[in-house]
């Protein structure tokens, strides 16, 4: 048995830098995420290493696991500190060193390893660490994994095996960009910003969209821990708005935006303007189910309602179902149901067979939105999204709610709008004529107009989210129907950021 970790060492102490600190917090629904120095100590990381190596053996999992760290100030010490505890458990470890998340899942399937430990705070600022985790590729942890790694972990239940062992994979950047450029080539050279936030993704996306006849603008690609100008996420409206002022600059014909470890895509386009992300999920269903007949799509709960509406998509075959959202959540149920493609409003989207191996990439996304335009006869972004059913929906919006808190206020919501669907009661002068309570609870009135409340996955926070196919003041009063019942809830804090 291991040492049990805790949750109250003090940084410069003595108890700090002989004990293992590890918030218990930080365990999320599918995946782990601690503020690092605060929450979670090197020693603390070594324990979560051999508490994972213990889950691997406890399972009946093949012990080999590939390792890879974001480009952060302190991720490097984090994995080697992963891998101590990797090692020590008895786990052949594969080191890939400075990746994107997605590559160390294109390591799994190039390196024939089944499991998977990639060191990555994704798109949360600075200070924050974490490890996204897998054992069945190219799935990733869901809860029940997550529930026996934090037990094991925080009881001390890991155990060491002899047989670790440590090998320095060297040339996979050049393996897995030739991977994703194989068999793409454009037929003409599109102009696009490729804008990264100076985050991990700045190493790999400019030369693959280079490599398939891109004209690249690039944009923020140098590799800076401090992200001295916005942080790395395409749902943030500092770098969207970067994004915006870039394609207007150079005459681009779009920007694509690429998160922190670069697994996401935003985009905008020839206009400017941000286009959510459900939405150019659409066009891309569209794209691919002209091709491919009567094709099966998830979208997360948070996304447009305009997959179900959709006459394109309907004359093609096409069909949607609406799933939990969260990468791994997504991920398993496109699998499940052997969908072509699965996607997320936050920019996560899985593309299997023929375009992915199922898991998010969001190079691969990127590549795909390409071939789209190059499929669209010289229309431009801004044209293909006006062919869209026109809707009116917000960002995603995320009032403060604490961790402990969170989901007893979404039961609340979701017991307070299954009541009033039963009573008959109306909102906006209309009845509910749909909850879907997979993940939260999306409510959808008559008109179409729906609005959904759901706990965040990996921060204090819930995730507010509205839109009408009607008019912007039908969405707003949707959001103001929502916002309305939660300020019943003491414990929810401010917006970071409001329609």
């Amino acid at each position: 048995m291991s040492e049990r970790p805790r949750a109250d060492l003090k940084p410069n102490t003595f108890d700090y830098e002989v004990h293992p600190l590890v918030s218990p917090n930080g365990f999320r629904e599918y995946d782990a995420r601690w503020l690092f120095g605060k929450e979670l100590n090197l020693l603390g990381v070594q324990a979560v290493g051999l508490g994972l190596g213990t889950y691997f053996h406890e399972a009946g999992i093949q012990p080999r696991v590939v390792t890879g760290h974001d480009y952060r100030s302190y991720s490097l010490s984090i994995e080697q500190a992963l891998t101590l505890g990797l090692m020590a458990a008895g786990c052949e470890v594969l080191d890939i060193g400075l990746s994107t998340t997605p590559m160390s899942y294109y390591a799994q399937f190039a390196l024939d390893c089944p499991c998977v430990a990639m060191v990555t705070a994704s798109h949360n600022e600075n200070g924050w660490t974490g490890v996204k985790m897998g054992a069945q590729r190219p799935l990733t942890f869901g809860p029940e994994e997550m529930s026996r790694l934090k037990t094991i972990v925080l009881a001390g239940e890991g155990q060491a095996r002899p047989g670790g062992s440590y090998t320095r994979v060297a040339d996979l950047r050049a393996r897995y960009l030739d991977d994703l450029t194989l068999n793409h080539k454009l037929t003409r050279p599109i102009k696009v910003v490729a804008a990264c936030g100076n985050g991990t993704a700045g190493a790999f996306a400019p030369e693959a969209l280079r490599r398939i006849g891109a004209e690249v603008i690039p944009m923020d690609i140098e590799l800076d821990f401090t992200f001295p100008k916005y942080n790395p996420n395409p749902e943030d409206m500092h770098m969207l708005h970067a994004m915006a002022d870039a394609v207007k600059q150079s005459g681009a014909e779009l920007a694509l935006g690429f998160d922190g470890d670069g697994d996401r895509c935003g985009v905008v386009d020839d206009t400017g303007e941000e286009i959510f992300a459900d939405k150019i999920g659409v066009l891309l269903a569209r794209d691919i189910s002209a091709r491919v007949p009567n094709a099966k799509f998830v979208a997360d709960v948070k996304s447009t309602g305009i997959y179900q509406i959709d006459p394109v998509l309907k004359a093609n075959g096409a069909s949607t179902d609406y799933w939990k959202t969260g990468h791994s959540y997504m991920k398993r149920r496109t699998n499940e149901l052997g969908a072509t493609a699965g996607f997320e409003k936050s920019g996560h989207y899985f593309f299997r067979a023929p375009i992915g191996r199922g898991y998010d990439d969001g190079i691969v996304s990127a590549i795909a939105v390409l071939e789209m335009l190059d499929h669209a006869g010289g229309r431009k972004m801004s044209g293909l999204v006006a062919g869209l059913p026109k809707t009116w929906g917000s960002p995603t919006m995320a009032p403060f709610c604490p961790d402990e808190k969170k989901y007893d206020v979404v039961a609340a919501m979701t017991k307070e709008y299954a009541a009033a669907k039963e009573k008959g009661e109306t909102i906006l002068g209309q009845k509910i004529v749909k909850l879907v309570t997979v993940n939260g609870v999306r409510v959808t009135l008559e008109d179409g107009t729906w609005g959904l409340v759901r706990a965040s996955s990996n921060k204090p926070s819930l995730v507010v989210v509205v839109e009408s196919p009607v008019s912007e003041a039908q969405m707003r009063a949707m959001f103001k129907d929502l916002d309305s019942r939660l300020s019943k809830h003491p414990e929810v804090g401010e917006y970071d950021q409001k329609i």
